[in-house]
């Protein structure tokens, strides 16, 4: 009897074990590639921005 109770209670730990560890790769896509319109903005987002581009020079201008 005690052996089918730690069978049964092994079952429900690794069946937890799996729900949590979806849930962490679910939230971890969330965080990557949030849905769009979503307010937050991620660290890797702020971290991709890239300054403004100046105008570019002028075709007509040789090099000297």
């Amino acid at each position: 009897m005690k052996y089918m109770l730690n069978l049964y209670l092994l079952g429900v730990v690794l069946t937890l074990l799996s729900v949590f560890v979806r849930l962490m790769e679910s939230l971890e896509g969330l965080l990557e590639n949030p849905l769009p319109g979503s307010p937050w903005i991620t660290r890797g987002q702020l971290a991709n921005t890239e300054p403004p581009k100046g105008l570019p020079d002028h075709p007509s201008r040789g090099v000297q």
